[in-house]
This record gives structure tokens, C-alpha cells and sequence, in this order.
């Protein structure tokens, strides 16, 4: 399975990981599957099913394993989304927390497969590096206050005076 990048992120799941694979890529522009590998007879899971999948979402690789109930995600790792635009926050923000996602404070989340996501508009890591310590730290406060992020709410804490 050939890999591009010098570094990339694998995804562990128990069963699902040919179904996650799908639900991102259904997501993400710019994005497909590159390789995929079967587990054979003998395997820990049935014949047939999934194995590995090397895939892309907008352009950036990802490896995914059906490697058995061993290990869960945590929010120690994430995956952040730059978002240009509002619209783009909260389509994301939607399809991610879809079928059972659960929204989390600061713009994480988790989707249906318990894996953590960071869905940021771009604007807000200029506004919180405001040579400024007052208007970022407003940002941060009103950011502190939120679930989705919320562009124009973020902007009118950086603007207040």
C-alpha cells in the first residue's frame, strides 16, 4: 500500500473502519480511496472484510485499520479542519456530528465513531496572535463560551472596545 507522505495519520477502529472511510470521504472534497488490503482466512476478523484502506481526504493521507476493540480514540488526538467561511464551519460541524457525532467546547467534536475533530474557522488563529493581549484574550473567551464556532460572535469579541 504505498504511502506519499513522510508522515501519516493511521486511524485504528474494532469493525468499521471500511464505513468511516466512506462517511469522510462522502465529506470532504478532493478525496478518495488510494489502496485497500482483505483480511484472509484465519484472520481476528471474517474473510473478506476490510483490512486496511489508504485514502485521502482533501488532498492529505490517512490509513485506516479494522484492527479489533484493542484500542478507542481519545481527544488527545484530533484531526483540525481550517474552515474559510461560516458556511463551511457549520456544514462540516452537521455532517461530522451526524448519526450519533457528539458535539463537544472550542469547535470539537466527535463523530459517530468516536473519533475527535477540530472544525476552526482560519480567522480565529490570526485573532488569537493579536499583538493585542485584550482582543485575544476576549476571542478566547467567547471561544471558551461555544460550541461551533461561530465566526461573527468571534469577530465582535475581537472588535469590542
Amino acid at each position: 500500500m504505498p504511502i506519499k507522505q513522510k508522515i501519516t495519520t493511521f486511524l485504528w477502529f474494532d469493525h468499521e473502519a471500511e464505513e468511516a472511510v466512506h462517511f469522510y470521504l462522502s465529506i470532504f472534497k478532493d478525496s478518495k480511496i488510494l489502496a485497500e488490503s482483505r483480511w484472509g482466512e484465519g484472520a481476528p476478523l471474517p474473510k473478506g472484510t476490510l483490512m486496511t484502506a489508504s485514502f485521502q481526504l482533501a488532498g492529505q493521507e490517512f490509513l485506516a485499520l479494522n484492527g479489533g476493540p484493542q484500542y478507542r480514540f481519545t481527544e488527545a488526538i484530533s484531526l483540525l479542519v481550517n474552515c474559510e467561511t461560516q458556511a463551511e464551519v457549520d456544514e462540516l460541524w452537521e455532517k461530522l456530528c451526524a448519526d450519533g457525532g457528539e458535539p463537544g467546547q472550542c469547535g470539537w467534536l466527535k463523530d459517530k465513531y468516536g473519533l475527535s475533530w477540530q472544525v476552526v474557522p482560519t480567522v480565529l488563529g490570526k485573532m488569537m496572535a493579536d499583538k493585542d493581549p485584550a482582543r485575544a484574550k476576549r476571542v478566547t473567551e467567547a471561544m471558551m463560551q461555544m460550541e461551533k464556532l461561530d465566526i461573527r460572535r468571534l469577530q465582535a469579541a475581537y472588535d469590542k472596545r
